[in-house]
């Protein structure tokens, strides 16, 4: 299901539950049953193979162990296939024992909303609060309850709003008039898990369920959105009712402004000290409080992310309403109100604040060092780079370097040189000196939209028409530039062209990523020179005797070609080794330049049906 289908049928469905509420709550609960019910019949499926089994003992005696054996063996991979374990939740398991002013909040909102008990409470690294089930015997059910809490939403919320936050989740799990929604809204969420976990396993069973699920769980998705959306603003109204509306408001609107803060200003700060220092030297969790105190009297930039949160528009991207749609449904206004010094919400941590934020500094350092050692090291050779490059265009005549050489001058210039300012003018003379340049009018257009300069806008559409590996960078980025200055018609064309153009590769990439025997092949059209080249490198090859190479017909891009090369490696007389050949493939891969994205697949064992329609193309042996 595309997107585009996806938000059709919302919109459908969200007209729907507005005319005929229980009959659309009916269609919902159904459908819900359909996924239960095809796990039924594989379950009674077993059932019925069981029973053959002992038939067969008993009345076959010893012929029932031909029947036998592989009858249970098709038991086991089906059993197996259905057991699906899912990842474990990330975060460090907290006990009341450790904080337990933060358990007798939990068990005070629990009790209010006669929610069901968490089986543990998990304080993660995360800008976020929820609640998740997790079946404990995969397909066959029994739900765990996760309370995930993230530390830096403790540090960034007061006590009244944290609450809020908890109240808000809580509502998905409260029995009352909401019960048949809640219970809908973690479905989805399950099924997504169980389809997601599906996909990673490649064991024989899986097949009976991945076809089914690929189908059903996206399409449950879809139908039961409007009723999940439903749900947030129902959980939202408990939230209001249980703490207040104001310190929900407040909630909501730090939750989309300090996200903005962290994501764009306080992480990235961070890792931008890895040009300079060759090991971190932070305390991110630890600096955080301070850093929120301080960084957030900035009225500029709050302005900014609190009006780019308020633009934003409820879409079928995501079941949680817009900032400016949840308020408006409780009666506030957006306003920002972070706690004051001493007042956060992880004081609800008790003793234990200053050890557990102590822990997460350590496991933050211990995951962040290797990237950040391994950026150290790129910079510092990026910044030898345009040492070397400042000092040819100082003995350049005329005072130019070549074009190759000044783009990437003012790519070093404005990432680890003097900064935008001076990158930006640099960019602006490789534009008047190739105005017809993609690249230039690219690289100069999206600098200028950057800064909400209207002129980048043309520049970025030519860069687009020239040349369609641009067509994605610049929807994203034109889209992006008409949220920010209000112009919402033409951001919602933007980003339709931009999930139109996402699809469209995701389609190219699959279909390019595999090779099966009905595909189409034909002539690869190249050169004689290109030929001639392509042959003078895999003669080099140790152990390639014979290679083919084709053009695999494709529907999505065809004048992007796809070229396939299939090699042999074992003599008409030889057995073939399978160590051999992927040696042989590994060596094309790494030392063979090919003219165009190429397919390489060794035509021999089970795949000699592919050297049998290899031949019948026309000019395909090239080796």
């Amino acid at each position: 299901m595309t997107n585009e289908e996806f938000s059709t049928l919302v919109s459908r469905l969200e007209q729907q539950s507005r005319e005929s509420p229980g009959w659309y709550k009916a269609r919902v609960v159904l459908l819900a049953m359909l996924g239960y019910g095809y796990v039924a019949i594989m379950l009674a499926g077993l059932t019925a193979l069981s029973a053959i089994v002992i038939a067969s003992a008993v009345y076959l005696k010893a012929a029932a162990v031909k029947i036998a054996i592989p009858i249970l063996i098709v038991v086991g991979l089906i059993l197996k296939a259905m057991w699906v374990r899912l990842p474990p939740l990330g975060g460090r398991a907290l006990s009341a024992r450790e904080a337990p002013e933060l358990f007798e909040m939990i068990e005070r909102l629990r009790r209010k909303l006669k929610a069901p008990r968490f089986h543990r409470v998990l304080l993660t690294s995360d800008f976020n609060a929820a609640v998740v089930q997790q079946p404990l015997l995969g397909m066959f059910g029994w739900p765990r309850n996760y309370l995930l809490i993230g530390l830096p939403l403790m540090k960034s919320l007061t006590r009244e709003q944290f609450e809020a936050v908890l109240a808000h989740e809580f509502g998905h799990l409260a029995r009352g008039h909401a019960r048949l929604s809640n219970w809908i809204y973690r479905l989805r969420m399950t099924w997504a898990r169980l389809v997601s976990a599906l996909a990673e396993r490649r064991s024989w069973g899986t097949f009976l369920f991945r076809r089914f699920f690929n189908w059903y769980a996206p399409y449950f998705s879809a139908y039961s959105f409007p009723l999940a959306r439903a749900n947030e603003y129902e959980a939202d109204a408990t939230a209001a009712r249980l703490v207040s509306p104001a310190a929900l408001g407040q909630a909501l609107t730090a939750v989309n402004v300090i996200g903005s803060y962290l994501g764009e200003n306080y992480w990235p700060r961070i890792y931008r000290q890895a040009d300079d220092l060759p090991q971190p030297r932070f305390a991110p969790y630890s600096a955080l409080n301070g850093r929120l105190a301080s960084d957030l009297k900035e009225e500029a930039p709050v302005r900014g992310w609190l009006d780019q949160a308020m633009a934003r528009t409820t879409t079928a991207n995501d079941t949680h309403p817009a900032l400016s749609d949840r308020v408006k449904a409780i009666g506030e206004q957006p306003r920002l109100a972070p706690p004051a010094d001493g007042q956060a919400a992880d004081r609800l941590l008790g003793d234990k604040l200053a050890g557990l934020t102590e822990e997460f500094d350590r496991s933050w350092v211990e995951q962040i060092q290797p990237s950040w050692e391994q950026r150290h090291r790129d910079v510092q050779k990026s910044r030898s780079r345009l040492a070397e490059l400042d000092a040819l265009l100082a003995a350049a005549p005329g005072g130019e370097l070549a074009l190759r050489d000044a783009f990437e001058r003012a790519h070093l210039t404005e990432s680890v040189g003097p900064g935008p300012d001076p990158a930006l003018e640099q960019f602006r003379r490789l534009h008047e000196r190739a105005p017809d340049d993609a690249s230039a009018r690219m690289a100069f257009g999206l600098r200028l939209l950057a800064r909400d300069d209207q002129a980048g806008f043309a520049l970025v559409e030519q860069a687009m028409k020239q040349d369609e590996e641009y067509i994605l960078t610049g929807c994203e980025t034109l889209r992006n530039y008409c949220w920010r200055v209000k112009r919402e018609q033409e951001a919602h064309a933007w980003h339709k062209q931009l999930v139109e153009r996402s699809e469209l590769l995701e389609l190219a990439r699959k279909e390019r990523d595999e090779l099966h025997t009905g595909d189409k092949l034909e002539e690869h059209g190249l050169p004689e020179e290109a030929v001639a080249n392509l042959r003078q490198q895999l003669q080099k090859i140790p152990g390639l005797r014979k290679a083919y190479l084709v053009r695999k017909r494709v529907q999505h891009l065809p004048h992007h070609p796809l070229y396939v090369l299939g090699h042999v490696v074992t003599s008409w007389w030889g057995l073939l080794s399978s160590k051999r050949a992927v040696a042989v493939q590994q060596a094309i891969l790494d030392s063979v330049n090919f003219p165009g994205q190429t397919l390489i697949v060794n035509v021999e064992g089970g795949n000699a049906g592919f050297a049998r329609k290899f031949r019948r193309v026309s000019r395909s042996r090239i080796l």
